[in-house]
C-alpha cells in the first residue's frame, strides 16, 4: 500500500509539473533580464564593478562548492539594504519558490557550522552572507549574458540567450547538517533541506529485487565525493547500474519521482523542458547506479544518468557535530553541454 501512495503521489508531482500536460509555460528569461538589470542598479559603482565580468572571461567556468577563501563577484556580505534585496529577487528569478526556499535554507546552514566549529582555528570560513552574485556580460533582452549565484553548498549557474533561458547547469545544492540533530536558534532540530533528494533513493533502491540490486550496486562503498566537482563539463562515462527498461512500472515511477526532486527546485517551465528532454531521449535509455549503504546513517551514493542529463548525490561525510553520513552534496549537470556550451 505505502508503494502504491508513492507512485501515485510521483504521478502527481509529475502533472503539476506540466510533463505530460503538454502546457506552454512562461520562460523565466525575461524576469531574470529584468532582475539583473535591478540588481546592477541597486549597486554603487564600484560594487557593480565587482559583480559584472565580462560573458567570455574563464572564471564564469570556474565553479565549486566548498569553502573556497575568494570567489568571482560580489559577496552579499556587502552590499546595503537595497543591494541584498535586489540580490534575492535575482535569485528568486532563476528559481522555483521550492528551490529557492532550499538556496536560503543552505546559506542559512553556515551560521550552525560557525557555532558548531566555533573553536576551530584551521578551519574553513562559515559565513551565512559569504554568498557571490556576479553576472557575465550585459544582461538585455538582445543580448547573450549569463549568472551566478555560489558559496558553500550551492552553485547556480545561468545563461540567458535574447530572452530566453538557454543554460541552467550545473546546479549544485549541498548540505550540512543533512539532517538538524539539534535546534539552532530559527533553525529547528528535524530540518532536512534535501530530504526528497535522499529519501526518493531510498525507496528506489529498496523496491528492487535481488536480481536487481545486483546489477544496481557498482560498489560496496560510496566514493567520496561526486564526479567532475570542479570540471566546467560534467563527466560522460557510464557507471551502469540497473536500467529502467529493466524495471516495473512501479520502479520507474519511482525514478521519475528522483528526477522531479530535482527539477522541482527549478521555475516551472525549466523543469518541464529538463522532463521533456528526458522522455524525448526514452526513459528506458536510463540507468540508476547505487554505492555503500542501503540505509541512513552510512555512506551512501546513487547516480542517474540518461543520454540529456546526470544526477548525482553522495552523503558520505560526516556532519560539524560529527554524526556519520550526514553532510550531502547532490547535482544536476546537462550532458550536452553545461554553461551553455555544446559538447
Amino acid at each position: 500500500m505505502r508503494t502504491k501512495s508513492i507512485v501515485v503521489t510521483a504521478i502527481l508531482l509529475l502533472f503539476v509539473a506540466g510533463g505530460w500536460l503538454g502546457l506552454k509555460l512562461a520562460d523565466p528569461g525575461p524576469d531574470m533580464v529584468a532582475a539583473a538589470q535591478a540588481f546592477l542598479a541597486a549597486l554603487p559603482e564600484e560594487q557593480r564593478a565587482k559583480a559584472t565580468i565580462p560573458f567570455d572571461d574563464p572564471a564564469r567556468l570556474d565553479w565549486h562548492f566548498i569553502p573556497k577563501p575568494e570567489r568571482k563577484g560580489l559577496q552579499i556580505k556587502f552590499m546595503d539594504e537595497r543591494g541584498r534585496a535586489a540580490a534575492h529577487k535575482l535569485l528568486q528569478s532563476g528559481l522555483s519558490q521550492l528551490g529557492y526556499e532550499k538556496a536560503s535554507t543552505i546559506m542559512s546552514l553556515e551560521g550552525i557550522l560557525r557555532e558548531l566549529e566555533k573553536n576551530r582555528t584551521d578551519g574553513p570560513i562559515r559565513d551565512p552572507e559569504r554568498y557571490y552574485f556576479t553576472i557575465f556580460g550585459k544582461p538585455d533582452a538582445e543580448k547573450v549574458w549569463g549568472y551566478s549565484v555560489e558559496g558553500h553548498h550551492l552553485s547556480l549557474n545561468f545563461v540567458v540567450d535574447r530572452g530566453t533561458v538557454k543554460a541552467t547547469t550545473p546546479t549544485f545544492y549541498g548540505a550540512n547538517p543533512a539532517e538538524v540533530r539539534s535546534d539552532f536558534g530559527n533553525i529547528k532540530k528535524g530540518l532536512r533541506v534535501l530530504k526528497p533528494e535522499e529519501e526518493t533513493g531510498f525507496q528506489l533502491l529498496a523496491s528492487l529485487t535481488l536480481e536487481q540490486k545486483k546489477k544496481a550496486l557498482i560498489a560496496e562503498k560510496a566514493p567520496n565525493d561526486l564526479r567532475g566537482a570542479a570540471l566546467p563539463q560534467a563527466p560522460q562515462e557510464s557507471l551502469g547500474g540497473l536500467s529502467a527498461a529493466a524495471m516495473t512500472s512501479e520502479q520507474v515511477a519511482l525514478l521519475r519521482a528522483i528526477l522531479q526532486a530535482y527539477a522541482d527546485n527549478m521555475p516551472a517551465s525549466v523543469a518541464k523542458a529538463r522532463l521533456d528532454a528526458v522522455e524525448q531521449a526514452g526513459i528506458g535509455k536510463l540507468q540508476f547506479a547505487w554505492a555503500g549503504a542501503d540505509k541512513p546513517g552510512i555512506g551512501h551514493y546513487y547516480v542517474v544518468q540518461g543520454p540529456t542529463f546526470v544526477i548525482e548525490f553522495v552523503n558520505t561525510q560526516p556532519d560539524s557535530a560529527g554524526n556519520p553520513a550526514n553532510h550531502i552534496h547532490s547535482v544536476w549537470r546537462d550532458m550536452a553541454g553545461d554553461f551553455g556550451i555544446a559538447r
